[in-house]
């Protein structure tokens, strides 16, 4: 019994160092965990919905474009944007790792309004007649081009201007075929309608000289129109030197603080602190592991907020091994105080991690962009630090007894 405690402590220090080891040498956690705006830099724009005759503001109009603009944002494969309203007529939108400003500003703040119209400056089709758009390449000249597909009403329109034109205009050169695409004002090309029409499909080519620029396009016919016109009221591009000055800093205090506080947990309880610090360990691995899992994005209140919960696990563990040191003072065996301490400082720990979950949920539900990040990693982290050190920091108690180290002053008593 006593050997194969002692062996199973062995392995899980041998796993833990070479776990760390590998995890931190292939920065697998870091990989897979994407940064804030404040730590890989970006762009931060506030736009302003304004008046105009056409398109006059409305009480739900800037959740409309919020809408239209997370599904632009979402369809360029930007990770982790933050879009949040300010006030009723502000939007606040942040872009992390976003190189070239002005062209996602443009992205994100184009109307988008789609128009077929006739030589005789008739419109016969607008963006709410189209289901979906492509860009491709012509396989023979590997063109780039965009592929619309209307949905049934604007299919039928489409067929029956087209029928009308080929009808009306027998001469395939006449300039009355003529129905120009034009986007926000802009014509973008002006195709002869050769033939009928029927199938509800469309192309929009020429002036693309790349697949990313007809994708372009694409995107913004694909997210709709926004339905009021936006003005640019702040750009604020955070560099990234930065915040990679902010992410070194921030790490420099991390291990700082982390350092002090294992040599503060050996120092005071000896045996138990060094049981902590590993415990401590597993779960800081067990925490960001969590965090690249759900792909999450790790701003500065982020890191604040997983620093924070490190505090609160070595709170617990200071809470179960005062509770263990009364009870070895009052005589009782290793075996019997470590269970009893445990016991006795269960609902300390558990109403304290209780209560500090449900500020976090209160900040995650009413706050917005970084107040959530915080939240939620601080929630990860209360409820890891729980698992290890009532249930990691206990078993591990328990096989250190087993190996037959019956010295009380192991223990701090």
């Amino acid at each position: 019994m006593k050997g194969k405690s002692l062996a199973i402590l062995l392995s899980i220090l041998l796993v833990v160092g070479v776990g760390g080891y590998f995890l931190v040498r292939y920065q697998v956690i870091q990989n897979n965990i994407n940064l804030g705006l404040d730590l890989q830099g970006g762009v931060h724009v506030v736009l302003e919905a304004v008046d105009t005759p056409e398109a006059p503001v409305q009480a739900d109009s800037i959740d409309k474009v919020k809408a239209v603009i997370e599904n632009r944002v979402n369809l360029t494969g930007l990770k982790e944007p933050i879009i949040q309203k300010e006030g009723t007529r502000r939007l606040i939108v942040e872009l992390p790792g976003v190189k070239n400003t002005q062209e996602a500003i443009d992205m994100i703040g184009k109307t988008a309004q789609l128009m077929f119209v006739t030589a005789e400056g008739k419109i016969v089709l607008t963006g709410e007649d189209l289901k979906d758009a492509q860009a491709a390449t012509r396989p023979t000249d590997n063109e780039p081009y965009v592929a619309l597909r209307f949905n049934e009403e604007g299919k039928k329109k489409f067929s029956e201007i087209t029928t009308e034109l080929v009808r009306k205009y027998p001469n395939p050169d006449d300039p009355n075929r003529i129905i120009a695409i034009i986007l926000d004002d802009e014509v973008l090309t002006s195709p002869f309608v050769r033939d009928a029409i029927t199938t509800g499909n469309a192309e929009i080519s020429g002036g693309y000289k790349t697949l990313e620029e007809a994708n372009k396009l694409a995107i913004l016919l694909r997210s709709g129109a926004l339905p009021v016109k936006l003005e640019k009221v702040a750009i604020q591009s955070v560099g990234p030197t930065l915040g990679v000055d902010s992410l070194e800093k921030s790490t420099k205090a991390g291990i700082i603080g982390v350092t002090v506080i294992l040599i503060f947990m050996v120092a005071f309880y000896r045996l138990p602190g060094i049981l902590a610090d590993i415990s401590l360990v597993i779960y800081m691995f067990l925490v960001l592991g969590i965090l690249a899992a759900l792909n999450a994005t790790l701003t500065l209140p982020g890191i604040a907020g997983f620093l924070l919960s490190i505090g609160m696990a070595v709170d617990a563990n200071i809470i179960i091994f005062e509770r263990v040191k009364e009870e070895l003072k009052e005589g009782n065996s290793l075996r019997r105080s470590i269970e009893a301490g445990f016991s006795r400082a269960f609902t300390t720990v558990f109403d304290a991690n209780t209560t500090t979950l449900i500020a976090a949920a209160i900040l995650y539900f009413f706050g917005t962009g970084a107040i959530r990040g915080f939240a939620v990693t601080l929630s990860i982290g209360i409820l890891a630090s729980m698992f290890t050190a009532i249930t990691f920091t206990r078993w591990l108690l328990r096989l250190t007894v087993n190996t037959g180290i019956k010295n009380k002053k192991l223990f701090g008593a």
